[in-house]
C-alpha cells in the first residue's frame, strides 16, 4: 500500500470503526424494536402492528437481545459484552432456525443471522472504535494498538 494511503488509513481506523459499529447496532436494534413494538414493518415483515408474544421462546427474547444488545453497541455503551452476547445469539439463530433448512445461508434464509454473528464478533475483537460512551464515562483514547501492538502488562 503507498505511504500516504496507508496513513489515511491507519489515522482514519478508529473512525471507520466506530461508523461500522453504529450501523450495526443501528441495524441490530430495528430488527429488536419491530418484533417488540411492531414498527418498521412489523415483527418478520408480517406488516405493522404485528409483534412477537410476550415472553415466547425464542421470538421474544431474541428481539429483546437485538433491542437491547443493537443499543448497546450502537451507543458504544458495555459494547464487548453487548457484542459477545448479541453475536453469540446470531449463531444460535443460525444454526437452531436456518441451518437445519439448508447448508448455506443464500439457501436457508439466513444470511443475515450469520451476517451479524460475525459482525458482532468483529467488535469483540477490534472493540468500539472511536466516539463510544465507554471512553466518556470509563477513559480512554480514540486510538487503540491492536492487540498484537500493545505494551505487556505490567500486572
Amino acid at each position: 500500500m503507498s505511504a500516504p494511503l496507508s496513513s489515511f488509513t491507519e489515522k482514519n481506523t478508529p473512525h471507520v470503526l466506530a461508523l461500522f459499529r453504529v450501523v450495526v447496532g443501528l441495524l441490530f436494534a430495528s430488527h429488536g424494536a419491530s418484533s417488540l413494538f411492531g414498527i418498521l414493518g412489523g415483527a418478520m415483515g408480517a406488516g405493522p402492528g404485528h409483534t412477537v408474544p410476550t415472553g415466547t421462546w425464542p421470538g421474544w427474547y431474541a428481539a429483546v437481545i437485538q433491542l437491547a444488545g443493537g443499543l448497546l453497541v450502537m451507543l458504544g455503551l458495555g459494547t464487548r459484552a453487548a457484542a459477545l452476547v448479541s453475536s453469540g445469539s446470531m449463531a444460535y439463530a443460525y444454526f437452531s432456525m436456518h441451518q437445519p433448512n439448508a447448508l448455506w445461508p443464500i439457501q436457508n434464509g439466513g444470511e443475515a443471522a450469520a451476517m451479524f454473528s460475525w459482525a458482532f464478533l468483529l467488535i469483540v475483537f477490534v472493540g468500539p472504535g472511536s466516539w463510544a460512551l465507554d471512553r466518556l464515562f470509563f477513559g480512554g483514547s480514540a486510538q487503540q494498538a491492536p492487540a498484537g501492538e500493545r505494551a505487556p502488562s505490567t500486572v
